[in-house]
């Protein structure tokens, strides 16, 4: 009996997903690829939204099954595809975020000055490449846009591609946000190869039937964003994990409480510790470091700080443990600096009447205690990169320029909305604000 040329992964998403016993399986094998099954694909969403504790892995695996469908269509429609450019384009879509560090998003720029994980996913790709031998040289094309056929970038990274189509469908699964719910297979089902007004370059084009899917699409986005990605206690918790890394990057660049913060993850120290820049990983050692940190490091040294002798420390590492969250409020618009200075004053008399700081270092503790930040989004973002519709003529469009929904074009714009985190127990001179969480 002959042995089956895929294995096969069980998704509550998409079904059966058939991964290649070729190339593509190994890259599923290799640690940089495992890792992410240690990554939780929404950061601390999880705390909020029970269900969302899938996994960076899932979501990988998810996008490369949805670019087998967009591949395999776009062939029935006469663009022919090399097995060679099909296994690339897999292996681009598997390996499109696996530079993603601990918590995802939330600690993306903590660690690491100027870190993109875009970044440390091209510096990833490289090293499987020479592991590889030059296996993945097209995947890279793909990958970096230098490829020859524009189109294979596009279902990589552009507003309609495999990553977002796959996020957008199994967020909406694991948080039971129904408003996430996309027609996946319905905007893959639409896509065609096809060239441009004025080029001949072909590029991703959506068919006119299917401008309502990709509306859908749009308006789902925001709404996740809003919903869920950029929710009140979302938020609260990415202010508070980060509040406990600042608070032990601030000890160790002093050499306080050191027999504390060796309790902690060695993987995760070795970045506090240091002012490391996106440079640094081109350093394979270096890299090396940053990948041996997962979101296990971060609640193991979490759960060591609790007991921490920096009462700071203690507290902010059991709130996040034991889900004791700040307060978010969304302003109307950003304070002045007189209104900061005054909240500040308030959560540092806060801290001293419950003897987690004394009156020398009040002041400066609050500010972990209290963050006026901005949250913003958008989700169609025309200028940088438009979404092209191909009329019953063969012309192309932008997608609001045939489009019937007022609300579509609104979506081209940014939102912004400020906001103040802070101690729930603490009563802010907050005017104009929406009902706290």
């Amino acid at each position: 009996m002959s042995e089956t040329r895929f294995k096969l992964f069980s998704d509550p998403v998409h079904g059966f997903i058939s991964v290649p016993k070729n190339l593509i399986l190994d890259l599923v094998q290799t640690p940089e690829v495992q890792r992410l099954r240690r990554i939780r694909q929404m950061g601390v969403a999880h705390l909020v939204f029970p269900g969302a504790e899938h996994t960076r892995f899932v979501h990988a695996l998810g996008a490369m099954a949805l670019m087998q469908d967009a591949l395999k269509n776009l062939n029935e429609k006469g663009t022919e595809i090399s097995s060679h450019e099909y296994t690339a384009a897999l292996a681009a879509a598997l390996l499109h975020d696996i530079g993603h560090g601990a918590f995802s998003h939330t600690l993306e720029h903590e660690l690491v000055r100027d870190f993109e994980h875009e970044d440390m996913s091209r510096l990833l790709l490289g090293d499987l490449n020479e592991r590889f031998d030059g296996a993945l040289d097209l995947a890279i094309e793909m990958f970096d846009d230098t490829y020859e056929r524009p189109f294979f970038h596009e279902l990589v990274a552009s507003q309609l591609d495999m990553d977002r189509l796959d996020y957008l469908r199994r967020d909406s699964f694991y948080t039971g946000v129904a408003e996430g719910e996309v027609g996946v297979q319905r905007i893959i089902k639409t896509m065609r190869v096809h060239p441009l007004d004025g080029g001949s370059d072909s590029h991703i084009a959506i068919e006119g039937k299917g401008i309502y899917a990709v509306e859908n699409f749009l308006l789902s986005r925001r709404l996740m964003y809003w919903q869920v990605y950029l929710h009140k206690t979302v938020l609260a918790g990415d202010q508070l994990l980060r509040a406990i890394l600042k608070r032990v990057r601030w000890h160790a660049e002093r050499n306080q409480h050191l027999d504390t913060l060796e309790r902690g993850s060695d993987a995760l120290l070795y970045f506090l510790r240091r002012d490391v820049h996106a440079d640094d990983l081109r350093d394979p050692a270096v890299r090396q470091r940053y990948c041996d940190i997962d979101d296990t490091d971060i609640l193991f040294s979490l759960k060591q700080w609790m007991r921490a002798d920096d009462p700071v420390l203690a507290d902010l590492s059991r709130r996040f443990i034991n889900r004791d969250f700040f307060r978010v409020t969304f302003l109307p618009s950003h304070p002045n600096a007189p209104q900061i200075e005054s909240w500040r004053e308030r959560v540092a008399d806060w801290l001293i009447a419950n003897d987690i700081s004394d009156a020398n270092s009040a002041e400066r503790d609050a500010r972990l205690y209290i963050t006026i930040d901005r949250s913003g989004h958008t989700a169609y973002e025309s200028s940088r990169e438009m979404i092209t519709i191909i009329d019953r003529e063969g012309r192309t469009h932008e997608l609001t320029e045939r489009t019937d929904s007022p609300a579509l074009s609104s979506l081209s714009g940014s939102v912004v909305k400020p906001y103040v985190c802070y101690p729930k127990p603490v009563d802010l001179p907050l005017d104009a604000v929406t009902d706290p969480i």
